[in-house]
């Protein structure tokens, strides 16, 4: 299918503190908020890079009302091991952006490093636990 126009619009994350969540895409990182909708004691927030149109919507974790209980508290136990939810960002400043994000107190997973798959990137853990790989662009 020649010429088909298709783009990410929007990834979904998990985010257990929605002020913490803020503080660390908007605060740390330097997303602007594009939306932040409130329903039932629950927010949905809407960040992403400005200039781009890719968004981010941090979510309350399993909201739909087709998960069991069961299945919530393996969300809850998967988001806490931090293996529930990931999202790779690419900058030319990886080693800029890591210090920023250390000095905004982010759970540092990996630090700056040559990978044997020719990248180099850093990791980290946001407020909810959620993987966030950053790519030397």
């Amino acid at each position: 299918m020649v010429g088909m126009d298709i783009r990410i619009h929007a990834s979904f994350l998990p985010h257990v503190d929605p002020d913490a969540a803020l503080g660390f895409y908007r605060d740390v990182l330097g997303f602007e908020v594009r939306n932040d909708v409130g329903y039932g004691g629950m927010r949905w927030i809407t960040v992403g890079p400005k200039g781009q149109p890719t968004s981010i919507v941090l979510h309350p974790p399993a909201v739909d009302p087709g998960i069991t209980e069961d299945e919530r508290r393996v969300i809850a136990e998967l988001m806490a091991k931090g293996s529930f939810a990931a999202l790779t960002l690419a900058t030319e400043d990886l080693d800029g952006v890591f210090e920023r994000l250390v000095a905004g107190g982010a759970e540092v997973v990996q630090e700056p490093a040559d990978q044997p798959y020719g990248i180099r990137d850093c990791a980290f853990r946001d407020p909810a636990g959620n993987l966030i790989r950053i790519n030397q662009s």
